[in-house]
């Protein structure tokens, strides 16, 4: 109750104030906020690694819109990336909204946790963060529905990270909302947790399923494998180097590497023997 009174203060009273195109805390955003470009591998001189890396864009197309949002996907979808990866969490209507932390405060001028606000709720809050976020006529929290929606007839993979912990007995939905929207053979459903993805392998023959561990080795590849099917491991690129690829390739299992911001790193990561990364701000 305290929480959605100081949320209906902030909506009726400081929002006005704080978003006028005079208020200087709007300026101060937008100064920090700016758009940024998206570097290309191929303007920088990368040709090989431009022609043969996937590149999933983390997030969305994070230099032009807030991560987790509608605009930051359909440039994705626009500019063909291989993929793009969101992270959803459940509201206290069990409804899949994509949003990478659990606390609203990060992005939006109101606070709480998703798990306590009910979808309708939530449609109502304001982002405060992320780029070029004032730009976007009723920019609100998208669903999972609207996420999967941008890339039916499109040839990149919508890249689906159970952010939720602990929910198997929700996962049933995720993979229910997949199959609606016919991108089952399409999609690519991620988690830290292996028991989610062996109840996703339970519920769905069809999906291509990542796990990410810390390190790969041994014994997360006997995990990998237990899940059977279509699997891959997606990898802090710090945590890895050309054995444990080379290790994961001899185990029939491809590897995708994310906490890649620099196109020296895709460079290093490519002459690892990587194929397949993860970039907030990087281009073919």
């Amino acid at each position: 109750m305290f929480t959605k009174l100081i949320n209906r203060i902030i909506t009726a009273v400081l929002l006005p104030v704080l978003m006028s195109p005079v208020s200087p805390v709007m300026s101060i955003k937008k100064a920090v906020w700016k758009p940024t470009e998206i570097i290309s591998l191929a303007d920088s001189g990368y040709a090989e690694e431009s022609r043969e890396l996937k590149i999933t864009a983390h997030r969305g197309i994070t230099a032009i819109a807030p991560e987790n949002t509608l605009p930051a996907y359909q440039k994705a979808v626009e500019l063909g990336y291989y993929s793009a990866e969101c992270d959803i969490k459940l509201t206290s209507d069990e409804h899949w909204v994509l949003s990478h932390y659990s606390y609203i405060g990060w992005h939006f001028w109101q606070i709480g946790l998703i798990k306590n606000l009910d979808l309708e709720t939530l449609r109502t809050y304001s982002y405060k963060n992320g780029r070029n976020f004032w730009a976007y006529d009723s920019l609100k929290i998208p669903t999972l529905e609207e996420f999967l929606d941008l890339f039916i007839g499109s040839e990149t993979r919508p890249q689906v990270e159970i952010k939720q912990k602990r929910v198997y007995d929700k996962l049933g939905s995720v993979v229910d909302i997949i199959r609606e929207k016919g991108l089952e053979k399409q999609a690519i459903v991620i988690s830290f947790d292996i028991k989610d993805l062996k109840k996703l392998r339970e519920l769905s023959p069809d999906l291509e399923l990542w796990y990410m561990p810390s390190r790969i080795n041994e014994k997360s590849i006997s995990e990998l494998k237990d899940v059977g099917g279509n699997v891959w491991f997606s990898c802090k690129f710090a945590n890895v180097n050309a054995e444990s690829l080379k290790l994961a390739e001899e185990n029939g299992i491809g590897v995708s590497l994310w906490g890649i911001d620099s196109v020296k790193t895709a460079s290093k990561a490519y002459k690892m023997g990587a194929r397949n990364i993860e970039t907030d701000n990087i281009s073919n």
